[in-house]
């Protein structure tokens, strides 16, 4: 029988509920961000505790369940334990399985918890989405949320509401040391010039299961079913514009804690 994933709500093996544990505060301002993720926690989780400990086995089990669907997908895992994974089908099912995680990260309101994770997820996306036809909708909505996260960690406050994060009560300490600011700085310009080729692929078709159409249209940034090279519609101009604003929130806030400015680099998108 095959491996299903696994809600954010439901019991690890361990009989452990991540909903009750991981409640947003009640408040007036307890709603969802403008990038889709939950509003955090009240108070971080204490380091140490048994709350956090079953929170970080949660996130390390549900990252790992991810990446060996992925592996399964590439058709290189004959590890025993998962012979019954079922591989990824598209870039669109895998997101579906990341948002959640997303939301969860989030959600416990804990930098020690949120940095590294969330640093681990922005490396693996960039081999995640090279191994699909590009998925404009979910790749830029995923992306969006992991801008929002890192350029509100660097804040100590939401990017958008301006609201104090967890964490961050006794200043910018419990925040990104200058090692992550370096390896997020490093790992974001990655991303930034690969999505400029991944959205020149083949655009994939998908039904509401995230199980990929029989179908071999494809279309994207001068791609082989673009009507005319060169010339931009409106869908292709969003798209470009969605492809230079990746990670631009995120990059001017590690400028700023770097001290390098809080400049964008223009993204090139050659016409060859």
């Amino acid at each position: 029988m095959a491996e299903n994933p696994i809600s954010p709500a439901a019991q690890t093996g361990g009989g452990f509920v991540v909903q009750p544990l991981l409640s947003p505060a009640p408040s007036a301002t307890s709603t969802a961000s403008v990038a889709g993720l939950p509003h955090p926690r009240g108070h971080s989780l204490r380091s140490g505790s048994v709350k956090e400990d079953k929170v970080r086995h949660y996130i390390s089990d549900r990252l790992s369940h991810i990446n060996r669907r992925f592996v399964k997908k590439l058709g290189s895992s004959d590890d025993i334990g998962d012979a019954d994974v079922v591989g990824y089908q598209s870039m669109t099912e895998l997101c579906k399985d990341l948002d959640s995680l997303l939301s969860i990260i989030w959600l416990s309101g804990t930098p020690s918890l949120q940095i590294p994770y969330l640093l681990n997820i922005a490396g693996d996306f960039n081999e995640w989405v090279k191994a699909f036809p590009s998925a404009p909708g979910v790749t830029f909505s995923t992306l969006r949320k992991l801008d929002h996260c890192f350029a509100s960690l660097l804040a100590g406050e939401d990017i958008e509401s301006h609201e104090p994060l967890p964490g961050f009560e006794n200043g910018m300490r419990g925040g990104m040391s200058r090692t992550d600011m370096v390896r997020c700085k490093s790992v974001v310009q990655q991303t930034r010039i690969l999505i400029v080729d991944v959205m020149s692929k083949g655009v994939e078709e998908v039904g509401d299961d995230g199980a990929p159409y029989d179908s071999q249209a494809e279309s994207g940034i001068d791609g082989p079913g673009s009507s005319t090279k060169g010339q931009w519609d409106e869908q292709e101009e969003e798209l470009y514009m969605d492809v230079a604003r990746v990670y631009e929130k995120t990059l001017v806030k590690l400028g700023d804690a770097l001290g390098e400015g809080g400049g964008v680099g223009d993204i090139q998108i050659s016409d060859d």
